[in-house]
């Protein structure tokens, strides 16, 4: 019988699993952001900077939304969603930030192709895919410590987080009292 699934923090196949999955939620924000920067940086004629710059700034914004909107439909507030989606995501989508768009400045013309271009969307493609095969590890190894998306995933089907202990004990509190739910395994409150 596989106990992993069943630990606080997953192991083996499970730990890769969740890292995957992970790092592909991270990969869709990035992803939006970052065609969406490219696109209007392309369209506009900025200068390959002020492109990078707000596609990094738009592959955050979705890459936090995307985490944010879970973790607040699982009871907590946007004040107690906004660290936890911090936590879980900050380091995953600089790598992936780092990597893709060093991978795009790398590919000769990728930055200077238009919108119509092969080169454009292929480059892009690619150098998402290689964002991911970097990031990948780097979600497997933090989750396995209890960082990263593992953060998250304590609002995930157990209801607002309980005995994960993130800090938000007040607005954890607050979303146990509305369910009427005990206070069992949480004495650090």
């Amino acid at each position: 019988m596989d106990h992993s699934m069943h630990t606080q923090r997953p192991t083996g196949a499970a730990l890769t699993r969740l890292a995957v999955s992970a790092t592909l939620h991270c990969l869709t924000g990035c992803a939006i952001g970052e065609v969406l920067g490219m696109v209007i940086g392309t369209a506009l004629g900025w200068s390959d900077l002020q492109t990078i710059v707000l596609a990094i700034a738009l592959a955050f914004v979705f890459g936090y939304s995307f985490t944010i909107g879970p973790v607040m439909r699982s009871g907590l507030s946007l004040r107690a969603a906004i660290p936890v989606a911090l936590a879980a995501d900050t380091i995953s989508i600089t790598v992936m930030e780092i990597v893709d768009n060093a991978v795009l400045l790398a590919v000769p013309g990728a930055m200077d192709a238009h919108l119509d271009s092969w080169l454009f969307w292929g480059a892009l493609a690619f150098a998402l895919a290689v964002a991911f095969v970097v990031t990948l590890p780097i979600n497997r190894w933090l989750i396995s410590r209890g960082k990263g998306h593992a953060v998250v995933h304590a609002y995930h089907g157990s209801g607002h987080g309980e005995g994960h202990g993130n800090g938000h004990a007040a607005d954890e509190h607050q979303a146990s009292g509305a369910r009427g739910q005990g206070q069992e395994g949480r004495a650090h409150h």
